[in-house]
């Protein structure tokens, strides 16, 4: 991929209306070898504390360095407000999940490595 074609992917992925396939395509021209492993967090699976907050908690893939293991997520809000009310709630429902949520497996992260991206409709 070239340049303008890079600029042109993340021009699209984060400037326009969240797609989910031209999300999982920008990872994948990020990260180039993502494995895919998908599963869906709803309904009971979410924890009490953000069910009023978080629809679905989506993994799309993973991806390791060797040194390092990354899930790619994607959070479904209930209601656009949370997007400007509850930042603090999304770090702590990422970090439950990165603290064993899924099998007790847990998850390098510490708190300045945590990145929340934020889509408007």
């Amino acid at each position: 991929m070239d340049k303008k074609q890079a600029q042109t992917l993340i021009k699209e992925t984060f400037e326009s209306t969240f797609d989910k396939s031209r999300f999982v395509g920008f990872v994948k021209n990020l990260l180039n070898d993502v494995e895919e492993a998908t599963f869906v967090y709803k309904g009971n699976y979410i924890p009490d504390a953000y069910e009023q907050y978080i629809n679905t908690l989506e993994r799309i893939g993973k991806y390791t360095d060797g040194e390092h293991k990354i899930d790619i997520l994607i959070a479904k809000l209930k209601k656009e407000t949370s997007i400007e009310r509850a930042r603090t709630m999304q770090r702590n429902f990422v970090a439950w999940y990165l603290n064993g949520s899924r099998g007790g497996e847990l998850k390098d992260a510490p708190d300045d490595s945590l990145i929340n991206v934020t889509v408007r409709k």
